[in-house]
């Protein structure tokens, strides 16, 4: 049975942790799906089709990975795109009380689906996307946390 990891994420924007993650996950998992989550407790900048199109784009070269979006509880949808493993990346201690949680109660609610938690490349450990909106929104240079793609989008939300 071929290994499929769903790899999720709100990727508000997508940041090179989020890709340091998904690279490494390709590398052990015979598929990949990067799920975008519509999450109704944060307002995104970029829409979930902008995410997903950003993700397709800096993601290409991957051929085992695919992008695409879910509404719900992720074990529904790993359920119904036959997914036997959740790759979560941890940052630093303090992501892991949170990630802990998620895993128990996705475990408690699909008992055959697995989380693998991989530890972000240290070069990568201070970064989220929230930390990227900041920098972009004061037309700072965020051409080594972010794809050139997403310095883009973001220049362009922010007019700069």
């Amino acid at each position: 049975m071929a290994s499929i990891a769903v790899c999720p994420g709100s990727f508000d924007p997508v940041t090179y942790g989020h890709l340091d993650i998904i690279s490494r996950g390709a590398a052990v998992f015979d598929k990949v799906i990067v799920a975008v989550l519509h999450n109704r407790n944060k307002q995104p900048m970029f829409s979930v089709e902008e995410r997903v199109a950003l993700l397709q784009e800096v993601t290409q070269h991957l051929d085992n990975v695919e992008i695409d979006s879910f509404n719900g509880l992720l074990i529904d949808y790993m359920k119904e795109r036959k997914a036997n493993t959740i790759i979560r990346g941890l940052r630093a201690v303090s992501d892991f009380e949170y990630e802990m949680q998620a895993a128990s109660i996705n475990k408690k609610l699909g008992p055959e689906i697995e989380t693998f938690f991989m530890m972000t490349n240290n070069h990568y450990s201070y970064l989220s996307s929230s930390i990227v909106k900041e920098v972009a929104k004061y037309d700072a240079d965020v051409s080594d946390i972010v794809p050139d793609v997403v310095a883009q989008a973001l220049r362009k939300k922010f007019n700069n």
